[in-house]
């Protein structure tokens, strides 16, 4: 998972790991301590999803926020609309996410 795939890329030098999720993120978090790595001064980590409880962390994980309130409300009035016998149009919905910056990540250290 996230702490193998940390560790390959830490062996390679890499300052910043964004991650697929916020799991997997604190699994790089811990490769990265493993390997004597401190978070966020020598890498910086990005989780994804902002789970519950990343604010308790350590570091707190900087992390991406889906809009899921506004996602769930697009399905159901959508969904409301296809019920009642409105033509719904077919395509893409898009919703910009939030950076949620906490402790995972800081400016790479010089040298």
């Amino acid at each position: 998972g996230g702490q193998a795939a940390a560790t390959r890329l830490l062996e390679r030098g890499v300052t910043g790991i964004i991650c697929a999720s916020d799991p997997l993120a604190l699994g790089a978090v811990r490769a990265a301590r493993r390997r004597g790595h401190h978070v966020p001064h020598d890498v910086s980590v990005v989780g994804y999803d902002d789970s519950a409880f990343m604010t308790c962390t350590e570091p707190p994980l900087t992390t991406v926020r889906q809009p899921i309130e506004a996602m769930g409300r697009a399905a159901v009035d959508l969904l409301c609309a296809q019920i009642q016998g409105t033509e719904v149009p077919h395509g893409e919905l898009l919703f910009e996410p939030e950076l949620v910056v906490r402790g995972s990540t800081a400016q790479p250290s010089a040298g």
